[in-house]
């Protein structure tokens, strides 16, 4: 789910505070009661992806966990599922750098005659 990706990767974005906000709704609506555990639970893994020297590492095993999260609260109310899909893709993938891409690599090795093609989103190609 595009949503413990997106949550995650928000947590160190000047909108995180947006992105956390929509979380904890969804969890209101749910389980109110686990609302301040859910709120401190946040705090706590951003604070600790912040902090970390190895943020791909820790990212992506937060992301599992967040995606096992979101993925039990729509069990529950599966009802859920279009609004949280609203906000990943309009408020939460939107804070995330290059659409979400952090750190982005390429390397090519073109000789002779060949050709490279590397792009860290779309790539349109066109022949007239």
């Amino acid at each position: 789910m595009a949503a413990g990706t997106a949550l995650v990767g928000a947590m160190a974005t000047e909108g995180w505070n947006a992105v956390r906000s929509g979380a904890v709704a969804l969890w209101r609506k749910v389980h109110p009661e686990r609302v301040a555990t859910v709120e401190a639970e946040l705090e706590e893994a951003r604070a600790e992806l912040v902090a970390t020297d190895d943020p791909d590492e820790i990212e992506a095993e937060m992301a599992r966990e967040w995606r096992r999260r979101f993925r039990r609260l729509l069990a529950e109310q599966p009802e859920l599922a279009d609004e949280l899909r609203r906000m990943v893709e309009q408020q939460w993938q939107p804070q995330l750098p290059l659409g979400g891409v952090r750190n982005v690599t390429m390397k090519a090795d073109v000789r002779d005659r060949g050709r490279a093609y590397q792009s860290a989103g779309d790539q349109h190609f066109h022949r007239e």
